[in-house]
């Protein structure tokens, strides 16, 4: 029988402050910009990346500072967590705190933080960054991956 691994025996709210970030599978989505229909309230994603993604690793190029260079960047917390309705469906908070288990390509599952890219989950090679779009221009950028 596999062993139980700490995101199969704990609640997200059990989890140390490195169990928590570890649970991010380093899609990238998160980081994507995003409109929300005013009449409706439907969120929808674009392939438009924050200006400190880097877009080959899918990783914060400054993730320590990034609150301090980009101001509206979110912090995901347990106790917002339920407001995020918009994280991916294939995000790993989300699933868990819904119950679901981690897919096999999350680097917790695999063991391998590359897994999520040779997957096609990640965000890597598919999006731009912020700098090369005009932000009146964020409506032609809309996505319709899985999410």
């Amino acid at each position: 029988m596999a062993a139980r691994v700490f995101w199969q025996e704990k609640s997200l709210a059990q989890m140390s402050p490195s169990e928590w970030e570890s649970v991010c599978d380093g899609c990238g989505k998160c980081c994507l910009h995003k409109l929300e229909d005013e009449d409706d309230g439907e969120v929808y994603y674009t392939a438009v990346a924050c200006q400190l993604l880097d877009t080959d690793n899918c990783r914060c190029s400054d993730y320590s500072n990034r609150k301090a260079r980009v101001p509206d960047c979110l912090t995901l917390t347990l106790a917002d967590l339920a407001e995020y309705e918009w994280l991916p469906s294939t995000c790993a908070y989300r699933l868990l705190a819904e119950g679901e288990s981690l897919p096999p390509w999350h680097p917790l599952f695999s063991g391998d933080p590359d897994t999520i890219h040779r997957a096609g989950m990640s965000v890597a090679g598919k999006v731009v960054p912020e700098q090369q779009v005009a932000p009146d221009d964020l409506e032609e950028y809309i996505i319709h991956w899985v999410m």
